[in-house]
């Protein structure tokens, strides 16, 4: 939980600091029309420059996370197939060796499962019911802490992808009082073109950066969610399957 906070906030400051940087020393000395017209959207935009690049991280990170660590080292299928050789020929020793070769979610659960299991076995004094309940129950414990793994940072995207689009919706609403206030300027029956076009230009660009981050953050959080439906999918099919093994050994 420290670590994780720890992670955000500096995740938040740097983003913060390079906000700053790239408004006020790459869009506001650009040559660039284009590139300099960024700057023109007013100091939300350095806002809106952090939210955006703190969605990077994330999904970085996400992706990092679930494709790297929670999937393990080599297909979960392979994995889950000679796992299943393992302990239906009672090897148990090589079914948690396996385990911890192949690492990830699925990995880990069965691992805390099956050890369980290797534990009670060898105390005679637990029965074959007292057995399977002490397995299942490491089971779900396993289950229970690394839920939150594969869940981690996506409120945040999540939280980003709102927060990004109201500040845009707020920098859009400053640039139009910017202009309504220009036209109500009017000198000699003349409007102030230059001042008019700045509110334009701000509301433009604010609602432009703030769709920007919203969208990607609203996609990358429904992406990361059904990957993660995915792993809890393929965990709670191996742990089923391997405590019907368990439960027809003790059967026998």
């Amino acid at each position: 939980m420290v670590k994780q906070t720890l992670f955000v906030t500096l995740n938040a400051l740097i983003a913060l600091a390079v906000g700053f940087f790239m408004f006020y020393g790459v869009f506001k000395t650009s040559q660039n029309p284009i590139v300099h017209s960024i700057y023109k959207g007013g100091p939300l935009v350095i806002i809106l420059i952090m939210v955006f690049l703190m969605l990077i991280v994330f999904v970085v990170e996400r992706y990092l996370s679930l494709y790297r660590v929670a999937k393990g080292k080599s297909s979960v299928q392979i994995f889950f197939k000679k796992l299943i050789t393992m302990l239906q020929n009672d090897d148990f020793d090589g079914a948690v060796a396996a385990c911890d070769k192949q690492r990830g979610t699925t990995a880990n659960v069965l691992r805390a499962g099956i050890e369980r299991y290797r534990e009670a076995r060898a105390d005679r004094g637990i029965d074959s019911e007292k057995r399977i309940q002490l397995t299942q129950a490491a089971i779900e414990e396993a289950n229970a802490l690394e839920g939150p793994l594969l869940e981690r940072n996506l409120i945040a995207m999540s939280t980003i992808a709102s927060i990004a689009t109201m500040i845009g919706l707020l920098g859009t609403t400053v640039g139009m009082i910017r202009a309504f206030a220009a036209t109500g300027n009017v000198e000699g029956g003349v409007i102030d073109a230059q001042q008019l076009a700045v509110g334009i230009s701000e509301a433009l660009i604010n609602t432009a950066g703030g769709l920007l981050s919203g969208i990607l953050g609203i996609f990358f959080y429904n992406f990361f969610v059904n990957k993660v439906d995915s792993f809890n999918y393929t965990t709670d099919e191996a742990t089923f399957e391997v405590l019907q093994i368990l439960k027809a050994k003790e059967g026998k």
